[in-house]
């Protein structure tokens, strides 16, 4: 991979906030994992947590967001291929193949378990889906084989270094690069965070039991510490590949999410892009 105008150290140091971060935003963030990404964990609590998220997205309509983010990207195509990485229970995958009547989805993840719960499940069993181990950081997918990638609401979980790595392998693979993922509040957004613990205690306990709350709230906080910026996100496109196109796509004032769309230059590998769309 390329590593641009910033070296490998330069990367794995970079904070959250992006280069030009503030001294006190580079404090607040941590490098503690959410319970989805500790190897000490059951995969029962891990899967407890992961199925909160899901049924908490299909009741408040987020998946749909999601995929009608992703459909606007393949607008102009008759028949997408998308691939989902970092997909859990698949909630996104399943309304993009509601929305679109044609579209071919991929859907991946790196936890076996999550990958065999989709694989047993009427997603896993859709004609127009394939359900595969990936791990985003190592996509072992051929060049151009997609017209769209997506990763949505997970880029937070890595560090800077593999975030840099997720990238250049999905710009490899796909055309685009579709990145949802939480926006990394101000400062005293950060600060003030926790006094949305109530509102959102109420809301998860709408769709699951109590005991689901505090995983959920402790995983929030985790994430928001870990989000990124758009400084951050442009300073790793340009470590994946110095000649990177990034872009901030519209997203939805309701949720304080950030799409972001990474692509290589117009007219690289287009011969090979060509020969794979021959293909198809």
């Amino acid at each position: 991979m390329t590593q641009g105008k910033l070296t490998a150290e330069e990367i794995a140091r970079m904070p959250r906030g992006g280069p030009d971060a503030s001294w006190i935003n580079r404090r607040l963030q941590t490098r503690r994992p959410e319970i989805t990404d500790r190897y000490d964990i059951s995969d029962e609590l891990k899967q407890k947590v992961i199925g909160t998220l899901d049924r908490f997205g299909e009741r408040f309509g987020l998946h749909t967001l999601n995929a009608q983010m992703v459909l606007d990207q393949v607008a102009e195509l008759d028949n997408p291929r998308i691939l989902e990485l970092g997909a859990g229970h698949g909630g996104v995958s399943a309304e993009i193949l509601r929305l679109h009547p044609s579209a071919e989805v991929t859907v991946s993840d790196l936890d076996p378990a999550s990958v065999s719960n989709i694989a047993a499940s009427p997603l896993g069993r859709h004609p127009r889906c394939t359900v595969k181990l990936i791990d985003a950081t190592k996509i072992d997918e051929p060049e151009n084989s997609f017209d769209l990638v997506v990763f949505a609401v997970s880029m937070h979980h890595l560090p800077p270094q593999d975030v840099a790595q997720v990238i250049a392998d999905a710009t490899r693979v796909g055309k685009k690069f579709l990145v949802i993922d939480l926006e990394r509040p101000s400062t005293l957004g950060i600060l003030l965070a926790p006094l949305m613990f109530i509102p959102t205690a109420v809301a998860v306990m709408m769709v699951s039991p109590p005991s689901a709350v505090p995983p959920f709230l402790h995983d929030s906080l985790i994430g928001t510490l870990r989000a990124y910026s758009r400084s951050a996100f442009k300073a790793l496109g340009t470590a994946a590949d110095p000649d990177m196109v990034v872009e901030f796509a519209p997203g939805t004032r309701s949720l304080p999410w950030i799409p972001v769309v990474f692509s290589r230059p117009t007219g690289a590998g287009e011969s090979e892009r060509d020969n794979v769309e021959q293909s198809h």
